[in-house]
């Protein structure tokens, strides 16, 4: 079992190419269900993406490959990760 507490302190890694995209800086749950259904981080380089929910970047839960002891394996198209970035 894990905290969200501790999701937060684990680097996010994409396996299709290796790249490090960041942090978790929030969780998104659906409550009628009790299941998480994303993780969302800032937009990569949005100093200011702490504050507002239009600078995050969301991954869904099912993208995430593995969670790992410091770190969180999610597999997202490079592209497509590229895009969600891009358009935030």
């Amino acid at each position: 079992m894990i905290k969200a507490s501790e999701l937060t302190e684990k680097e996010i890694i994409n396996v299709v190419d290796g790249s490090k995209l960041g942090m978790i800086n929030d969780i998104e749950i659906d409550l009628e269900n009790a299941k998480i259904k994303a993780i969302i981080m800032p937009k990569a380089g949005g100093i200011m993406s702490l504050f507002t929910k239009y600078n995050n970047v969301v991954i869904d839960w099912e993208d995430i490959v593995r969670i790992g002891n410091e770190v969180i394996l999610v597999n997202i198209d490079s592209q497509k990760y590229k895009d969600l970035n891009d358009n935030i």
